[in-house]
């Protein structure tokens, strides 16, 4: 019987399926191996299911996005999750995961977790200025959780944010039959530890999210890579001003005549957003697209 699915977890060569309301532990043909193709959670699949032998995945449909860290398949919507405090919130971090949402064509939210502990009001500021959807959560007062849930419904999404704070919580409150693991935060370090240690998606919401280690560390390595030119697109804020600069060269870290720099001045874009582009401008400067090992 062959049917169409969803692959929701891989462990151990083998990857389990949503498909027909049920899921089937099934192996990928040989012929991926054979092409070095890598199965993903997320990808949408065709899987022959069988009485008497091993299920298998005969097919991958055409994917809209794909990472290869964490390995994740189509989603279209990246919550990035920070904390008030506890762990204490890296800007660069956010606008890292961002520029890369921005540049695969990805939908992004931000949610600051903790927010009975101290006031988002600065990091609301700086996200929803930059024209992001920004919502404040808390998992002792319920606090946003019915806003978080709405912008899970219909959509293919993973959470991300540093180790610690609160994505495995947030989950959990959402959906209490989950019972994901939690780790409390570290004094010595001032994070937490990864609790979740492979990428599983989970019916949620009327959704399907990813819970991911290690999208906090995703970062313009030969997996995701941006070139400088296509670095300033990657910054919603910045694009009504992209090509009026004084000069066709304008990097927009300290260029004379940089029509980002004087919107900067005029308070229409984030000084802090602007520290993390050059920063990123900075580690990207020197790739060309030829030396480029796809």
């Amino acid at each position: 019987m062959q049917l169409n699915g969803i692959i929701l977890k891989g462990i151990g060569g083998f990857y389990y399926v949503e498909a027909a309301e049920a899921v089937y532990e099934c192996k990928a043909r040989g012929i991926f191996r054979k092409e070095k193709i890598i199965p993903l959670p997320g990808d949408r699949v065709k899987i022959t299911v069988s009485t008497d032998k091993e299920n298998t995945i005969d097919e991958i449909l055409p994917r809209s996005c794909f990472f290869l860290r964490p390995p994740l398949a189509n989603i279209d919507r990246l919550i990035i999750l920070t904390s008030v405090c506890e762990p204490k919130p890296s800007t660069l971090i956010i606008d890292k995961l961002t520029a890369i949402a921005q540049f695969k064509g990805i939908d992004v939210v931000l949610v600051i977790t903790k927010s009975d502990l101290g006031n988002p009001k600065e990091l609301e500021e700086i996200y929803r200025r930059a024209g992001f959807d920004t919502i404040c959560v808390s998992c002792i007062n319920g606090e946003g959780i019915e806003l978080v849930k709405n912008t899970l419904r219909n959509h293919i999404s993973a959470f991300a944010g540093n180790s610690g704070v609160g994505k495995s919580t947030l989950l959990n409150y959402i959906d209490n039959k989950l019972f994901l693991k939690t780790s409390p935060i570290s004094d010595k370090l001032g994070r937490g530890k990864h609790t979740t240690r492979a990428v599983e998606m989970y019916r949620i919401a009327d959704g399907l999210v990813a819970d991911t280690p290690g999208f906090s560390s995703l970062d313009f390595d030969n997996s995701e890579i941006i070139l400088k030119e296509d670095l300033p697109y990657c910054f919603k804020e910045f694009l009504p001003y992209i090509g009026k600069c004084k000069f066709s060269t304008c990097t927009h870290t300290e260029d004379m005549g940089c029509r980002i720099l004087e919107a900067i001045e005029k308070g229409e874009i984030s000084p802090s957003r602007h520290n993390s582009y050059v920063t990123m401008y900075n580690e990207v400067k020197d790739r060309r697209e030829w030396n480029i090992n796809l």
